[in-house]
């Protein structure tokens, strides 16, 4: 009869626990990632009345008699499976599809979690709000930039770091140049920068160099230069033919009197060959004495005393050639300015061969590299149309240098495809489609959003329209979830049956997904939850029965004596 008491009392208590673990995952069942757990329940062996016996020659054997003492509980065990996940629109609340749990850091031990309920702290840290507990990430993702501190394996959303401008080293082009189009032009070159002003209200017809905007130091009256200040002008370029300016003549001597008309003069007399040079409303022009494809490029450099503020480069307003494509991107320099490159596609005399020119700058130009203006010889596949490349020891690139740092001119790299491959310039018979389509710099910018990607990548969106990825959110595997330790909040630490952490990044090593501006829900299902109270109620109550049947039986038995 004590038995039945003491199974009944076991029963009791195993139902209880089994209602505590129900009534838990009901309370949780909107709880972030919660886990619910499930109850096992195991025999518990009270007595052997008999050991069994084997058969004999003469009898059977006996099968042996148990007596049970109840009932306990086996095990505890917490459901890792996969929750609903569900979208929130908050940027920073992540959620994992599949296996791995976020890392986080309580500054003195590692936790692990399934609740991505992110937010960034006053520091510029990415943590768990409601406990402070800082996010960590994995790799050197975001160090380069400034953006993550070396050597800490926290996670910065950088909304204090500006992102530095960027100069342009690279221009991506494409798109075809046309192997049939016809329509010949005349080179034309124009001053960039500098004009060239009327000297005073005295000047006769003849225009002078105007002192005031021209020079510095100068103590001549009238805005001419005073008789003992003098200087040259010299000259380097190449004729449409090609030929490179050469001989004395290319030094131009600036006095006292000099004009405007002289120096006119002298380039017509003395510098060029086949083209002609005027003025434009104070900027000398020169345009080419015919048309056609032409190699006509100039620079004009002073010494001496005063300062005279010659321009940096000659604009090409026009290309002379059979077929021109003009392109232009913007681009920017060491400091972020933003200019507009202007660059012209020419075919030249020679069959299925192109330049790419330089134009022109905006901006405050000091010079552009009179050699490093014009690439030659881009060549195309007689038969395919498809970009052959440049002759060997071309470079491709432009050479700028922005006035404010001389010291150090700005190479630009013209990306124009593949050799033998129509993923850049091609040549077919049609219409020329060639534009400059991409290039790599950016002006300063500030941080102004962050989306994380699936494989828990931050990415920052900033006010330059530049995306930068800031840093890579560890991701925790364990070879036995289950085993995990449950440690309040929504956290859990390694147990000795659940092996070590294994930190790897989403989408590698078996890890799984990350969703950003989502959550994962609880996978504690209501209607599984009611059923399991059901059942722990007639437990329960099956149980007390006995002990109330057993209880009766032992009053039967002490009433005998009376």
């Amino acid at each position: 009869m004590s038995y039945a008491l003491s199974s009944g009392v076991t029963g009791l208590q195993a139902h209880q626990k089994m209602l505590d673990v129900a009534g838990n995952n009901l309370a949780n069942v909107n709880t972030t990632a919660f886990k619910a757990s499930t109850i096992t329940f195991s025999e518990l062996l009270g007595e052997t009345l008999q050991q069994a016996s084997q058969p004999t020659d003469r009898i059977g054997g006996t099968n042996p008699q148990q007596m049970g003492s109840g009932v306990g509980v086996a095990g505890i065990s917490a459901n890792m499976a996969q929750g609903n996940i569900v979208n929130t629109g908050n940027s920073l609340d992540v959620a994992i599809e599949g296996a791995g749990y976020f890392v986080v850091s309580d500054g003195q031990q590692s936790l692990y979690t399934r609740a991505g309920t992110f937010g960034v702290d006053e520091a510029g840290y990415l943590v768990d709000p409601s406990t402070g507990y800082r996010v960590q990430r994995l790799g050197l993702v975001g160090e380069a930039d400034g953006f993550q501190i070396p050597g800490s394996s926290n996670v910065r959303v950088p909304y204090d770091v500006a992102l530095a401008a960027r100069q342009t080293t690279e221009i991506v082009v494409s798109g075809n140049l046309s192997a049939d189009a016809t329509g010949t032009t005349t080179a034309q070159l124009l001053m960039a920068s500098s004009k060239f002003t009327v000297g005073d209200a005295d000047a006769t017809a003849t225009t002078q160099i105007d002192q005031l905007d021209q020079f510095s130091g100068g103590s001549g009256a009238g805005g001419e230069l005073g008789a003992a200040q003098t200087g040259t002008i010299s000259f380097e370029g190449y004729d449409p033919d090609g030929t490179a300016f050469s001989g004395a003549a290319l030094d131009f001597t600036v006095g006292a009197d000099t004009t405007l008309d002289d120096l006119i003069t002298h380039l017509n007399t003395n510098v060029l060959s086949g083209a002609t040079a005027s003025l434009a409303n104070g900027y000398i022009r020169i345009t080419d004495n015919a048309t056609g494809y032409s190699r006509s490029d100039i620079t004009m450099s002073y010494s001496g005393d005063g300062a005279l503020d010659l321009p940096g480069y000659f604009e090409l307003k026009t290309v002379g050639g059979d077929e021109v494509k003009g392109v232009n991107i913007a681009m920017y320099d060491s400091q972020g300015g933003k200019h507009v490159m202007s660059a012209a596609f020419v075919r030249t005399d020679t069959v299925n061969t192109w330049d790419m020119i330089l134009t022109s700058m905006t901006g405050n130009i000091a010079s552009i590299d009179l050699d490093s203006r014009r690439i030659e010889g881009i060549t195309f596949d007689s038969q395919t149309g498809a970009f052959n490349g440049v002759p060997d020891g071309t470079n491709m690139e432009f050479t700028v240098t922005f006035a404010h740092d001389v010291d150090h001119s700005q190479t630009i790299q013209l990306k124009l495809g593949t050799v033998g491959s129509f993923d850049g310039l091609t040549q077919f018979a049609g219409n020329s489609t060639a534009v400059a389509r991409e290039q790599d710099g950016y002006e300063a910018g500030s941080l102004s959003a962050v989306s994380i990607d699936n494989e828990g990548v931050l990415i920052g969106s900033f006010s330059n329209g530049i995306k930068k990825d800031l840093a890579t959110m560890a991701v925790a595997l364990f070879k036995n979830a289950a085993g995990l330790e449950g440690a309040g909040d929504g956290y859990y630490v390694p147990s000795a049956n659940s092996g070590a952490p294994v930190i790897t990044q989403a989408n590698t090593a078996g890890a799984g997904s990350i969703h950003g501006g989502a959550l994962e829900k609880s996978n504690a299902d209501v209607a599984t939850e009611f059923v399991t109270l059901i059942q722990a109620q007639n437990g329960f109550q099956a149980n007390a029965r006995t002990i109330t049947v057993a209880n009766q039986i032992l009053q039967e038995l002490t009433n005998l004596i009376r």
